[in-house]
């Protein structure tokens, strides 16, 4: 973010939560229609495109901060995996896990664009996440959610059998020509 970029102060509470071992029930199925593919050399336009559908609504600012070299970066690097969920053809959500060193697999970004939400599409894809982190090395699966995101990504974490291990208040200078909605729940 260029110095000098006017911003506003956006107030939220960060949960960070966390996974020990894989769910022992079955996953539920996605609904026809429905499928997710890996996009092993994602391009730096589609990654924008996925970012700003999914996280428009819900504060995404950070990624949208940082030049296309970053993101082409982060894109390469093995550790980092995309995937897509598709409706009909068309695309209906992504998640972005990131492999540690230390055999931690972090789920970095998980969801659905607003026009998939409420269709039974959640659930399923976020189980889809949750088998495809523990499907490679992987010995804890981490995730993070604020009040910023959308109110049922939280309890959904949870029912899908993350635990909270901490919480923090967090104070982001959001950069005031991204022109996102600001959330107007803090905490």
């Amino acid at each position: 973010m260029p110095h000098g970029t006017p911003t506003t102060p956006v107030q939220v509470e960060v949960t960070f939560l966390r996974m020990e071992r894989p769910p022992a029930d079955p996953p539920a199925a996605l609904p026809p229609g429905a499928v997710v593919l890996p996009v092993p050399d994602c391009t730096v336009g589609f990654y924008r495109y996925l970012y700003d559908r999914v996280g428009r609504d819900h504060c995404w600012w950070l990624r949208r901060t940082l030049p296309d070299a970053r993101i082409a970066a982060i894109l390469r690097d093995p550790a980092t995996t995309i995937q897509v969920l598709y409706r009909n053809g068309e695309p209906a959500g992504f998640h972005e896990t990131e492999r540690r060193w230390d055999g931690t697999t972090n789920l970095s970004y998980f969801g659905l664009m607003p026009h998939a939400i409420g269709q039974g599409l959640g659930r399923a894809f976020l189980r889809h996440a949750i088998d495809a982190a523990w499907a490679g090395p992987c010995s804890v699966l981490t995730v993070n959610t604020c009040t910023a995101d959308h109110p049922r990504a939280l309890p959904n974490y949870i029912a899908a059998g993350f635990r909270v291990v901490r919480r923090v208040r967090e104070e982001w200078p959001v950069p005031t020509d991204l022109g996102l909605r600001l959330p107007q729940r803090a905490f």
